[in-house]
């Protein structure tokens, strides 16, 4: 049995660049260290700059913001010893490393051995593998560090030959779905393997599209998890190696409740970070439009939202009166700019040249006004408040295209750009569930983009059960369009919206940014050329 040990796991939010931010909550943890009398404190991956740098780590102005950093962490370690993820440099090379302070002294250093493979931080374009031993004995404790996806490497397990009394994993994990089960089973048989308790220290917060959810946990040596801090806040667990704790009980918050909590840590980390002084969205009546709504109040309050109705001939009168019902339950800034006119003005200008080619069946230039109308007045609103001006497209119509370059696609953020449609209706439910602020008629009405007399969006695409189970095997598998016809999906379906993504892929090049909320979404995790011979 370990002697008497105990650690304060910092879930603490990394703000990406600001290092006195950041310095700011490691000595707040620390003096809770201290208050608690623990024997060491520890902090995620990268903790000290934020994690996703990418090329900021190239520029000289990083290592030297460092080097007073570093001045500070050590006279910081006279509160409290504590374990720190940072950013190391070594003649001309960089590491992703963490260190040990103590004592008012830099004691001990790791440099992560094994980078991350995975499509969207590319460790090896910035990071230089480091070939020291992962381990650190304190207090007669053998600790042995692991940073990012190390224990799930078995050449990094398989060194720690001496079996070390507990492994801590540093880490800057991203939230997606069901990946806390993954991440919970890959520690689990780490532990196992090393016959030691596995501490599990992430990150929280949002930077751009990518969302940490914290979710610290604490495993025993059988694999059994004991702790897990909360979700996408900042949260903090002590961990004692001689007490013996009994498993948790392994529950966790429900698919809603988590991409719902995620989607409102992202938008409001992206406008903290970018100091925008609001938002501001158009409210068509619709549901895309009305979940956004509720996130950005939920994000920001109120007093930070304006919403906007811009009705044409086709907008419903049911449409009106939701979408101002929601506006005035929630409390937000509300503007009604019909754009009758506006588009009629287009029409008439371009009327004269319009007339050399003759119209198709599938004309939607009329219809591209209209999105456009609203796009301009919702970007001049934009410049003139500062408000960040949001999308309201999902994922299913990213996909597939169903959305309007430089119309209901003008914005700077798309909360909902990587929840499909048919999530977009289960969210909406679980945001009324907690207060009703969605109208229920915005629910259960059919869903249309109310371009075109009695238009509804099954008149161009499958019923929305079937076409985001289509995009998740195509986009998030890499199923082939034979592998999805195989499992029983319709032919000229399964070929007509595969190629639809295919022909998209321009349009998605031009989008706003937006949340990642499944394994695989429209950001760096997909690179797919947009020149080439459709399918």
């Amino acid at each position: 049995m370990p002697a008497n040990f105990c650690f304060l796991i910092a879930q603490i939010p990394s703000q990406l660049g600001d290092i006195q931010s950041n310095l700011n909550h490691i000595k707040q943890q620390l003096q809770l260290g201290k208050q608690q009398q623990v024997d060491l404190v520890v902090f995620s991956e990268m903790a000290l700059t934020g994690y996703a740098l990418q090329d900021q780590l190239f520029y000289p102005t990083l290592e030297q913001q460092l080097q007073p950093a570093i001045k500070q962490l050590c006279e910081l370690s006279t509160i409290c010893p504590f374990i720190v993820g940072m950013p190391l440099f070594s003649q001309g090379d960089i590491f992703n490393g963490c260190a040990f302070f103590n004592q008012g002294q830099l004691q001990w250093q790791y440099a992560k051995q094994f980078l991350t493979q995975d499509q969207i931080f590319d460790e090896a374009r910035y990071f230089t593998p480091g070939n020291n031993q992962p381990t650190l004995t304190f207090r007669g404790i053998r600790i042995a560090l692991a940073l990012g996806d190390e224990p799930s490497q078995p050449d990094f397990l398989n060194q720690l030959t001496q079996q070390p009394d507990v492994l801590l994993n540093l880490s800057a994990d991203l939230f997606y779905l069901n990946r806390t089960q993954e991440r919970e089973q890959t520690l689990a048989k780490a532990a196992q393997q090393l016959g030691c308790p596995l501490v599990f220290i992430n990150t929280v917060g949002a930077q751009d599209e990518w969302i940490y959810a914290g979710q610290s946990s604490v495993l025993n040596a059988q694999g059994q998890l004991l702790q897990r801090a909360a979700a996408f806040v900042c949260d903090t667990l002590e961990f004692n190696l001689a007490e013996q704790q009994q498993p948790l009980n392994n529950h966790l918050l429900s698919e809603e409740a988590l991409v719902y909590q995620a989607l409102v840590t992202s938008l409001r980390g992206y406008v903290a970070s970018c100091g925008f002084k609001g938002v501001l969205l158009g409210l068509s009546g619709g549901i895309d439009s009305a979940l956004v709504l509720a996130i950005a109040v939920d994000a920001l309050g109120a007093d930070k939202v304006t919403a906007v109705m811009m009705p044409y001939h086709y907008t419903a009168q049911i449409s009106q009166d939701d979408a101002a019902e929601q506006a005035n339950c929630m409390g937000v800034t509300y503007h009604i700019l019909p754009i009758i006119d506006i588009v009629q003005q287009f029409s008439q200008q371009l009327e004269p040249v319009l007339n050399q080619w003759p119209a198709s069946a599938q004309d939607t230039t009329e219809q591209n006004l209209q999105a456009r109308s609203r796009g301009s007045l919702l970007m001049a609103l934009s410049n003139r408040s500062g408000a960040l001006l949001l999308t309201t497209s999902n994922k299913s119509e990213m996909a597939v295209g169903y959305c309007t370059l430089y119309g209901d696609m003008a914005g700077g953020f798309a909360p909902l750009k990587d929840v499909p449609k048919t999530l977009v209706y289960r969210l909406a439910h679980y945001r009324n569930s907690l207060s009703a602020v969605i109208p229920e008629r915005v629910i259960t009405r059919p869903p249309t983009a109310e371009l075109a007399p009695d238009q509804s969006d099954t008149d161009n695409l499958p019923p929305y059960p079937v076409l985001d189970e289509i995009i998740r095997l195509y986009v998030e598998e890499n199923q082939s369009s034979a592998q999805i016809i195989a499992q029983g999906f319709d032919v000229a379906t399964v070929n007509r919206i595969v190629r639809l993504i295919n022909l998209s892929e321009y349009k998605r090049r031009q989008a706003a940014m937006g949340p990642k909320i499944t394994k695989r979404g429209f950001g760096r995790e997909r690179r797919m050329p947009v020149a080439i011979k459709p399918c």
